[in-house]
C-alpha cells in the first residue's frame, strides 16, 4: 500500500464494512448519540474527577 489511491481504496472498503447494513438515511440514528457522548466527554473532562465526587455524595 504505497500509492494513495490504494490507501483511499483501503479506507472505503473498511468505512463499507463499519456501515454494515444501515441506509445512508440511518446514519444518523447511530452516529449523533456518539457524536453527542464524546463531547460530553471532552467539555467534562478537566471536571471530571469533581462530577464524580459530586455524583458520590449525592448517592450517599
Amino acid at each position: 500500500m504505497n500509492n494513495f489511491s490504494e490507501k483511499v481504496s483501503f479506507i472505503w472498503s473498511v468505512a463499507d464494512l463499519l456501515r454494515g447494513d444501515y441506509k445512508q438515511s440511518e446514519y444518523g440514528r447511530v452516529i449523533l448519540p456518539f457524536l453527542v457522548l464524546r463531547r460530553l466527554d471532552q467539555v467534562l473532562a478537566p471536571s471530571r474527577e469533581a462530577v464524580l465526587a459530586a455524583a458520590a455524595n449525592l448517592m450517599g
